[in-house]
């Protein structure tokens, strides 16, 4: 019982439309009526520029994080490893369907990339510091928010079942669904870099233009 009222929480908390409120209360417009029309930070960064899109990406991880982190108010899971980690899981899922179904927005949010970082933040803090190495390089290198994000969601599997080994099945698992589901979610993202039209967030400008003129 207590265990499916944090839950609840966790979707909840999920839920807080971080684009939506900002773009509202501070440019009276509703994010999901411009650019690919959803709700999340890669939107935020395209439509209302790196300032407003840094700040929608960090709530959106602490979502993830503030979600896992709910565990701890169930102090029976703090000896028993695999099953803190199986509630995490559960937890942070919520989060992630809270922000794709936000009941605050009328169930139309975002992707969940941010959020489900801040999942792997609070239970892998050494598997999220690897993903966002890939990320930040991926992102350094194309602009490309989607493509960093692919690539990323990608690595998360082979971290857990290769590299770190993790002794979780429900884990390993979770891995690799994370993976499918992100490659689901970003199919119109796919076709648009097979086609190169997909758009480049507003970062590093200034290393492109110095490029352009060839210095």
């Amino acid at each position: 019982m207590k265990e499916a009222l944090l839950i609840l929480i966790a979707y909840l908390l999920g839920s807080i439309p971080t684009a939506v409120w900002v773009s509202r209360y501070y440019f009276n417009i509703d994010i999901r009526d411009y650019g690919s029309g959803n709700a999340g930070a890669t939107n935020t960064f395209r439509v209302l520029g790196p300032k407003w899109g840094t700040l929608v990406m960090i709530v959106d991880v602490l979502k993830g994080l503030a979600a896992v982190k709910l565990s701890l108010l169930l102090p029976f899971y703090w000896d028993h490893e695999i099953a803190l980690t199986n509630l995490q899981i559960g937890l942070g899922i919520a989060a992630v369907l809270g922000h794709i179904f936000p009941v605050w927005a009328d169930f139309k949010g975002g992707k969940g990339v941010a959020t489900l970082f801040g999942l792997v933040i609070g239970i892998s803090p050494w598997t999220a510091l690897c993903c966002s190495g890939i990320f930040l390089l991926v992102l350094y290198l194309t602009r490309f928010v989607s493509l960093s994000s692919i690539l990323a969601s990608i690595a998360f599997p082979i971290f857990i079942l290769i590299i770190f080994n993790v002794d979780n099945n429900a884990y390993r698992v979770f891995a690799i669904v994370v993976a499918l589901l992100v490659i689901l979610t970003h199919q119109k993202n796919i076709s648009r870099l097979l086609r190169g039209s997909e758009g480049k967030v507003p970062i590093l400008k200034y290393r492109d233009r110095k490029r352009k003129r060839g210095i």
